[in-house]
């Protein structure tokens, strides 16, 4: 019953699109309508990459994962660059990579089945090293941006050796990350059982994942007025708000692989590879890319902003460095995300 409904909600995506721009409903409605719409699309996304996961090990399907889920994440930055509203881009992006860290994988510790609490520890920690370089390189540009205009051209010039920097380390560790899990699955001998083929659950992600694109898109247009209607900072709306929202492929997806499956090595890997994509591809990239679409973008991110990616990091590097995942593990990373939450409400707008 409860597979059948979320397939039936599926076109809630459809009625989103059609209401945003075949009529002329206020944004709060707006918001809840395309917000319910994510949900399905999440668990459609997590179902496919569970079926692609069958077929490449867990590995490469959280890397699957990640790739379409932050896909939308990547359009939406843009959108909002051209809109002239940076804050809204940096506070998400960071507050994407904590919330994946924290709050889903704690999720995923926190429910999968106490018989298959084993990760990939190598995988796990060279991630996380690559979130914690991205860290260290933000600073960069960020120290200077505590004074004077965060905004100013110089420091998005400042920020471009540090986007091709983490391009690069990117593609060098995700290659090399790739290879290895190709070897894992193939010597492993796992069968693919009664799963989707590769290309139907291929076509099932890039479908979802552009649906996904749209409603996001809606979705994160209507924030303001929310916002507003809520009394809410535009630091703390883009920094949970819209980074929960905007990444509700992955979150959804992860978590319901643990809770559902118990597979609990691919949930952690889409938690991840999710937040170490973010940090080390689609932040740089989006920074790139802000120079075509104007005004161009500087990593400039606050203090609290890089305080919190630094302790996900350490709190979650801690957590998983022996390979396994205890429950009590979950609840802590879950209360180091909400302490987070209490902090970025407190810290209100630059």
């Amino acid at each position: 019953m409860g597979r059948k409904l979320l397939w039936a909600s599926l076109g809630l995506a459809p009625v989103a699109i059609a209401v945003r721009y075949a009529t002329d409903a206020g944004d709060v409605a707006l918001f809840v309508l395309s917000a319910a719409a994510l949900i399905p699309l999440a668990w459609l996304i997590g179902e496919a990459t569970e079926h692609a996961g069958e077929h490449t090990g867990p590995g490469i399907g959280g890397f699957l994962n990640a790739s379409f889920g932050n896909a939308p994440e990547l359009i939406i930055a843009l959108f909002a660059v051209s809109d002239g509203l940076p804050e809204v881009v940096r506070g998400s992006l960071i507050g994407s990579v904590v919330s994946n860290l924290l709050l889903v994988l704690g999720l995923a510790v926190l429910w999968a089945p106490d018989k298959r609490r084993g990760v990939d520890r190598l995988s796990m920690l060279m991630q996380l090293g690559l979130v914690a370089a991205a860290a260290l390189l933000f600073l960069v540009p960020s120290v200077p941006g505590w004074h004077g205009d965060p905004e100013r051209h110089s420091l998005a010039v400042a920020t471009l050796p540090v986007a091709i920097v983490l391009l690069v380390l990117y593609g060098g560790v995700t290659a090399w990350g790739l290879r290895r899990h190709r070897r894992q699955h193939r010597e492993s001998g796992a069968e693919a059982g009664d799963a989707w083929s590769l290309p139907a659950a291929l076509v099932a992600l890039g479908a979802a994942t552009v649906v996904t694109a749209l409603v996001s898109e809606i979705l994160v247009h209507s924030l303001t007025t929310f916002a507003h209607d809520v009394h809410l900072s535009q630091f703390f709306v883009s920094i949970v708000i819209v980074a929960i929202v905007g990444n509700a492929a992955e979150h959804g997806g992860a978590i319901v692989l643990a809770r559902r499956g118990g597979n609990l090595r691919l949930a952690s890997e889409i938690a991840v590879s999710s937040s170490a994509q973010v940090a080390v591809l689609v932040t740089p990239a989006v920074a790139l890319l802000s120079w075509a679409v104007k005004p161009a973008l500087p990593l400039t991110f606050r203090p609290i902003e890089l305080a919190a990616l630094g302790g996900a990091v350490v709190v979650v590097a801690l957590s998983l460095r022996d390979g396994r995942a205890p429950r009590w593990e979950g609840i802590m990373m879950v209360g180091f995300y909400a302490v987070a939450v209490v902090a970025f409400f407190f810290a209100g707008d630059r």
